[in-house]
């Protein structure tokens, strides 16, 4: 996508306040040898150097701050599961704008202030439960905010207040349906919406929670170091999600060469946010996997789209010399009758070889030996190696109320 001039111009802003006010990318971006002066149209900018969470730990606890501290009114957090957490501040407008796009993705998905939403991701430091529950208000909807797990409190909840949308990750929406279903409870819950995000799943996965719940599902897209949840939103068209360009500005790059991609070619998506105060990002690296999408959506709306997330750099695996993302995992499970949605992968290496295990849970009118022969068949035709399968029974594997584990690798790394 080429860079409209008013976008160019928020640029200038932008990159003006973090020279000057940011201790981060004044430092970055001295080092890497560019001045302001030197950024004088679109080529110039995807000259700077990429962000990296990486850096952003390294600022630990307030190293990306570009504001003083007394206009901070809130902090949020990454988990920092694999190192240091990265801590995002946010200004009372920092705040505001991630409230107006988040109103906005409920709008997108013709969700009213009429709505009843039951909002279960997690509150606290993770930036989940709090977006969904500020966009809820301000766009004047009741929100229920139950956050995670406690399934018998949450349909109890569903059932006596109403609820019409449900906000979750896909994790914790398929318990909930898989509950639903059990309990036979479809004539008395009033649900006609979900919004699930926080992680990649596939078709199987959204019909399974689509049928059993009988709801119509929207994406919706966002990353903590970005806002948090709330920066794009699937439609009613389902063709991909709204970014809100007059807040962000997407680029898609080639993971590998870090060169720009032009429209529809998948890649990695890169952010830069042209209104944050408190902790700006420029070309900051998502790891996410996407792509533009040319053209405009059938709703007719002007905010330009992004695919589906397909993945991440850093969830692919190396097996046999091949790369496996686990989109293609379910890309295979969707076209084999006698699957459900949920898959485990276990790689070991083994008298010198790589060994990977697909374990998956089969519907009930499914031979196990059959299920496994094919999809040990499709997985060497479509992925070009050898694997062994193992099947269990439907609920067979683990459900969880956050996100899914779905890679165990026990190679020595």
């Amino acid at each position: 996508m080429s860079m409209r001039e008013e976008v160019f111009s928020d640029i200038q802003k932008l990159l003006e306040r973090v020279f000057n006010q940011s201790p981060f990318y004044g430092k970055k971006f001295k080092e890497a040898g560019f001045r302001l002066e030197d950024i004088k149209s679109a080529e110039d900018f995807k000259r700077l150097p990429f962000s990296d969470k990486d850096e952003l730990r390294l600022a630990y606890p307030l190293g990306l701050l570009s504001v003083p501290q007394d206009e901070v009114v809130r902090i949020h957090s990454s988990s920092g599961t694999t190192g240091s957490p990265v801590i995002i501040p946010y200004t009372r407008q920092d705040v505001e704008d991630w409230a107006t796009m988040f109103a906005r993705c409920y709008e997108i998905a013709g969700i009213t202030k009429k709505d009843v939403i039951q909002i279960t991701p997690g509150y606290g430091l993770w930036t989940a439960g709090i977006g969904f529950q500020a966009g809820c208000e301000k766009l004047g909807a009741m929100a229920v905010p139950m956050g995670p797990g406690n399934t018998d409190k949450q349909i109890q909840m569903m059932i006596d207040l109403k609820s019409t949308v449900i906000c979750a990750t896909s994790s914790y929406a398929l318990l909930l349906a898989e509950e639903v279903e059990k309990r036979q409870l479809h004539d008395k819950i009033c649900l006609k919406k979900g919004v699930i995000g926080s992680e990649r799943w596939g078709d199987l996965m959204r019909n399974r929670i689509r049928t059993e719940l009988g709801i119509e599902l929207f994406d919706i897209y966002g990353l903590t170091e970005v806002y948090g949840p709330g920066i794009a939103m699937d439609c009613e068209c389902h063709e991909g999600m709204h970014y809100f360009d007059d807040f962000l500005y997407f680029e898609i790059i080639d993971s590998e060469t870090g060169e720009v991609l032009p429209d529809g070619e998948v890649g990695e998506l890169v952010i830069t946010t042209l209104k944050k105060e408190a902790a700006p990002l420029v070309r900051y690296r998502t790891h996410d996997l996407t792509r533009i999408i040319p053209g405009k959506c059938s709703c007719g709306r002007s905010f330009p789209m992004i695919d589906r997330i397909i993945g991440r750099t850093d969830d692919m695996v190396k097996v046999k010399g091949v790369n496996i993302y686990p989109g293609q995992i379910d890309s295979v499970l969707r076209d084999i009758h006698g699957v459900s949605s949920e898959y485990q992968i276990i790689i070991n290496h083994v008298d010198g070889k790589d060994q990977m295990i697909l374990r998956v849970e089969r519907l009930p009118e499914a031979a196990p030996e059959d299920l496994e022969h094919r999809i040990t068949e499709v997985f060497k035709k479509r992925i070009g190696i050898k694997i062994d399968v193992e099947t269990v029974v439907v609920g067979g594997l683990p459900r969880s109320e956050k996100k899914s584990k779905r890679v165990f690798d026990y190679r020595d790394k």
